[in-house]
């Protein structure tokens, strides 16, 4: 069983390239994903300047590639499900460098607009007119038509 779920911010605005011939769009960006830590461990990380984080690499392919280019920026929280893929290459300097990336097969975008707004992240979706352009799939819903 391969399967993995995560949720975090994204270190930096997503990159996206097209594959040559193909024109497939794959999309990649780094999560940090916080370690979980108790109030005191993560202050003694801190102190002696070591991550509270993991940097997790993450792929994406598809329509869905293009969806986190255009829509996710630096300090966004999402949650990924998808699955571990390890790899490894030969440097420039004739060293085999190892890879571990997390292809994922679903992302969750758990914030819109700007971060300062935080009443959509929070499952508040309030603003019956809010509207996800470009976005398939997605559409305001009224939440008095949502039975529980």
């Amino acid at each position: 069983m391969n399967n993995v779920v995560l949720i975090g911010r994204l270190t930096k605005d997503p990159e996206l390239r097209y594959i040559p011939n193909t024109g497939t769009p794959v999309s990649t960006f780094t999560l940090a994903v916080d370690k979980g830590l108790s109030r005191e461990k993560k202050q003694e990380m801190e102190s002696r300047n070591q991550p509270t984080a993991d940097f997790i690499r993450i792929v994406v392919w598809g329509k869905q590639a293009e969806n986190c280019a255009n829509y996710l920026v630096k300090g966004r929280l999402v949650g990924i499900q998808g699955r571990i893929q390890t790899g490894s290459y030969d440097a420039n300097d004739g060293t085999k460098r190892y890879t571990t990336d997390v292809v994922a097969n679903q992302v969750e975008f758990l914030e819109w607009g700007d971060n300062n707004n935080n009443n959509r992240s929070s499952g508040g979706f309030n603003d019956s007119s809010m509207d996800f352009p470009g976005i398939e799939g997605f559409h305001p819903i009224d939440n008095d038509d949502i039975p529980f």
